[in-house]
This record gives structure tokens, sequence and C-alpha cells, in this order.
């Protein structure tokens, strides 16, 4: 049984050649799925190269999933071209620089209302549009998330943002339980992709790594990460739902730095 044959897939947030997304891309099209990608608009002419050198045959749609006649003329796209979805990945955040540098208290109200609506209240309207459009059987939706441990001297309001991501994860698994829609995040470690240059400091979250994972961990090596995005998107965890999965090298487990040899 190929993992993904026949699964009609809506992966969102394609940018770079070294994105999470990019790599589910790679992964999914292995695994025999159906896709449609999509980027946020002023991304979609590098979103379309980056996956014309995967798959020409694959189709890039600007989608802004804040914008609701985005999504209406997203819906109606897929339909014509899928017929319907079985799952769809989350892969959209945001948050000006102003929310991601310390203190705490530089943050604007307007940019930490801008931040939730991109990074967490997106997340719901992919999840309703998933529901919406999948078969009696179900189908299945997938976000990033970050370790939850506690406070990084990086990251900041982002932090927040996706403590609120796991939250509202709980609540629409619950909610689109009775569709037969699971929903989950995937709590990937720090990974070189181009939201991770936008991260201050961001070496200090590689060097936590580099101390504290039992496995090593290869921040150049998105792969393991959409891996376990195609896992849980595919029937084989047709039981699985407001679950966080882990794909750290074992970082989240660890409760502090390892003696290294």
């Amino acid at each position: 049984m190929v993992m993904l044959g026949q699964q009609r897939l809506l992966l969102t947030g394609i940018a770079t050649e070294d994105s999470i997304a990019t790599a589910t891309l790679r992964q999914a099209l292995e695994f025999g799925a159906q896709v449609i990608c999509t980027a946020f608009p002023r991304d979609l002419e590098g979103a379309r190269a980056v996956v014309a050198g995967i798959d020409p045959s694959v189709e890039v749609l600007g989608l802004d999933l804040c914008d609701p006649a985005g999504v209406e003329a997203c819906r109606a796209s897929i339909v014509e071209r899928l017929g319907g979805l079985d799952g769809a990945l989350h892969a959209v955040a945001f948050a000006p620089a102003r929310a991601l540098a310390a203190p705490m208290s530089v943050a604007e109200p307007q940019d930490l209302e801008l931040s939730f609506r991109t990074s967490v209240q997106s997340f719901s309207v992919l999840a309703n549009l998933v529901a919406d459009l999948a078969p009696p059987s179900g189908g299945a939706v997938v976000g990033l998330d970050f370790d939850g441990g506690g406070a990084f001297s990086v990251y900041n309001w982002m932090g927040v943002m996706k403590a609120a991501l796991r939250e509202l994860t709980t609540y629409l698994a619950r909610d689109l339980g009775d569709r037969r829609v699971r929903v989950n995040l995937v709590a990937a470690g720090p990974l070189l992709t181009r939201a991770a240059r936008h991260i201050p400091d961001f070496d200090v979250l590689l060097n936590a790594w580099a101390t504290t994972a039992p496995l090593e961990w290869d921040a150049g090596d998105p792969s393991p990460v959409a891996d376990a995005i195609c896992f849980l998107l595919s029937p084989f965890a047709r039981a699985i739902t407001g679950e966080v999965l882990h794909v750290d090298g074992g970082f989240g487990a660890m409760a502090g730095p390892l003696p290294r040899g």
C-alpha cells in the first residue's frame, strides 16, 4: 500500500527550496498523492518556479488564508481540479520583527493581532476548508508547531502564538471529529528556512539542539519533518487527532543539556 496513494492534498506555504512545505511536496508525490500547492500572493512566482523544478504538473495557487475571498477562490479551484480534499498542510505563520525581539513589551497590539490571524486563526480556516471538501470517510489537517516546553531567549511572541495553535488544535479536533476530520501538529526542531532567518539570534536555538537533543539534529534537512507530516495526513494515522508529534531529535523530552563524550 502506498502511504498517500490517490490522496488529494493541499499544501500551503510553498515559498523556497528549503521550506518544510517544499520538502513535504517532494515526499507526498513520492508517496503517491495528488497535490495542489498554494503560496502567499507575493511569493507566487517564486513558488511556481520551485514547484516546477520538482513536478511541472503540480499547480500553485495564490492564497492568503486571512482573505475570505481568496479562500473561496481557492475552494472553487480545488473542486474543479481535484473534486475534493483528503488533507492539507498548514505551513503559514508570520510575526513582525518587533514581536520576535525582546522584551515582550516591544510588540504593538496591531503586530500581535496580525500574528494571531496569520499564525493561529488561519489554521481554523484551513481545517474547516478540509472538512467542507473531505469525502464521507474523512480527512486530515496538519499544522507546524515548535517546542512548547518553556521560554527560549529568542522567539518571544511567536512562542505564544504556537501555544495558542496547540490549544486550537484540541478544540478543532473536538469540533471536527464527528465529520471524521483529524487535526494534528508536528513540532519540528529548528530548521534553516526563510522563516528561521527572520528570527533574531536563531543560532541560540541551533546551539540548544546541539547540546540537548539525544539524536543528532540536522537543521539543513527538513525531510524527517516532511515524512511525519505525510504520515499524519495518511490513512495510517486514522485514529490520531488532537496530538502534537515531536520531530526534534528528542530535544523536547530532555530536561537539560547532555554530557557529550
